[in-house]
């Protein structure tokens, strides 16, 4: 799969430093949706949580998800690799009830 969103990803900056390692920004971003932890909570081995947070909204804002979400479909079409079934996940990840709006006092 890294084989066909390689290429999609952005570039490294022209000014200042250069960008963590993607594929281990990808690794942590789906790690923190998998287990629906908090961005605190990534793991050593998975960098920075403030890199990949950072980078998550950074590539929802220039479309980087959205080019990588029409390839994959496009070449799993091709490939007629999809079965167009639809999945509904029920998992919830509820707040703590002092989250929740509560009034205060």
């Amino acid at each position: 799969m890294w084989d066909r969103i390689e290429p999609l990803m952005p570039a490294d900056p022209v000014r200042g430093r250069r960008w963590a390692d993607h594929r281990r920004t990808i690794e942590a971003i789906a790690w923190k949706y998998r287990t629906c932890s908090p961005w605190r909570d990534l793991p050593a081995e998975l960098g920075s949580f403030k890199t990949a947070h950072k980078r998550l909204l950074r590539w929802a804002v220039d479309g980087t998800w959205e080019n990588i979400f029409a390839a994959v479909l496009a070449a799993a079409d091709a490939d007629d690799d999809i079965g167009w079934t639809a999945s509904v996940d029920s998992t919830v990840c509820r707040a703590h009830q002092h989250a929740a709006g509560a009034r205060k006092g």
